[in-house]
């Protein structure tokens, strides 16, 4: 079965930048998504376009292609009770800042006692991403799937 629109693929994937690990699925459980739903980068859905189960690919983004280009932008000072992240923050950590948007990424800068000086940009914004994809399985979406806009089952969304 070929990946298309309202095909649920299963995936593993190692994301690198310039040899450097960043993540991977391999020690993990694999990714579920819906294909053709914006739930994924367009660049790997472009990619994945037509491969099976079975499939191994390699898709190179560039910046305005993936997270986009970093700004330039002074830091943001937020009130700590936003940071969803728990746990003693430090400079360069990656954390979860609760918007009106949902839950955002951002670099932690510097650290007081009641706020938090952050980088907003997407940590990997500005960074040309390799992403090593094997495709593990591709079936048919259920209505349910379709209807909500996403995969469901481990690796996807879960409705309890």
């Amino acid at each position: 079965m070929n990946i298309e629109h309202n095909k649920v693929v299963q995936l593993h994937y190692t994301l690198t930048e310039n040899n450097q690990q960043l993540e991977t699925t391999k020690d993990g459980d694999p990714v579920l998504y819906l294909h053709g739903h914006n739930n994924m980068l367009a660049g790997i859905e472009n990619g994945l376009e037509g491969k099976q189960a079975g499939d191994s690919t390699t898709i190179v983004l560039e910046p305005k292609d993936a997270y986009g280009e970093a700004k330039e932008a002074a830091p943001r000072r937020i009130p700590r009770k936003h940071i969803l992240t728990k746990g003693k923050l430090k400079p360069d950590m990656i954390v979860d800042v609760n918007t009106t948007e949902g839950p955002v990424p951002a670099k932690v800068l510097k650290v007081g006692l009641k706020t938090v000086d952050v980088d907003t940009n997407h940590p990997y914004a500005g960074k040309t991403l390799t992403f090593e994809i094997e495709v593990i399985d591709v079936r048919d979406a259920s209505q349910e799937e379709i209807n909500h806009g996403h995969a469901h089952g481990i690796g996807g969304h879960n409705h309890n």
